[in-house]
């Protein structure tokens, strides 16, 4: 069994798909980020950066359980427990994980961003312009990349486009579309049409129902705030004497 603490952000999503691809018995554990609960010190036990998502792996090496933390982890993690999404075969392997690791650096960190200027933090023009371009160019990589690969990471199927696709969702606020990105596109449409996909993002709109609804009445912390977090973890972390 995988209980995987988390919210169906991006991050969280990866390693939902991954799940629901493998077939691995889960379930869902819910971490409310806009309220604060990755604070928690149960939550820090298993994330100590105290982000989400985090898994428990009742079933972990040796026959214990096992904690993790970071998505693309877990989902190397998770491949090597099912033997699947991650090829044996040398080349297709390492380029799987180049392109796993390209999502981590550069997809996940400036996509981000640009998301952050574009909603939270309009009055910056310079941030906006710059993360906004990046994630144009990132596109665009994305396009040349499968221009020649009928997936990212290789001719399969595998964690790297796992690990992609919930980041681009957003795409079309970025004039993506299928005139200037077709190998996108024929990439973003494949992903969708995969049942553990489509059943991901159901389960994405019904958990974030279910946590509005935990959440309702309870003060919400500015997420954004990256003073205010430094402090809520210092509190949470410092022994009494």
């Amino acid at each position: 069994m995988i209980e995987l603490h988390s919210s169906p952000t991006p991050n969280g999503q990866k390693v939902m798909i991954m799940l629901e691809e493998t077939g691995i018995e889960w379930k869902h554990i819910d971490v409310d980020i806009n309220v604060g609960e990755q604070f928690q010190p149960e939550h820090l036990k298993l994330n100590p950066n105290n982000k989400i998502p985090a898994i428990v792996d009742t079933d972990g090496p040796g026959g214990s359980p096992y904690t993790m933390m970071e998505s693309c982890a877990i989902l190397v993690y998770l491949a090597e427990k099912t033997g699947r999404f991650l090829p044996v075969d040398a080349r297709k392997r390492y380029g799987t994980l180049q392109w796993l690791f390209f999502q981590v650096a550069h997809i996940g960190p400036m996509f981000g961003q640009a998301n952050h200027f574009n909603r939270q933090a309009r009055d910056n023009q310079y941030a906006r312009d710059r993360y906004n371009n990046e994630s144009l160019r990132l596109y665009r990589v994305l396009e040349n990349r499968l221009g020649e690969s009928a997936w990212l990471g290789c001719d399969e199927y595998s964690i790297a486009d796992i690990a992609t696709y919930p980041w681009c969702k957003g795409h079309t606020e970025r004039g993506v579309d299928k005139t200037a990105f077709p190998n996108f596109m024929r990439w973003f449409t494949a992903m969708e049409d995969r049942p553990a996909v489509q059943r991901n993002n159901e389960m994405t709109a019904e958990i974030r129902t279910r946590m509005e609804k935990a959440a309702k009445d309870k003060p919400v912390i500015n997420m954004y705030d990256t003073r205010d977090n430094a402090e809520r973890l210092v509190r949470a972390t410092s022994r009494k004497p």
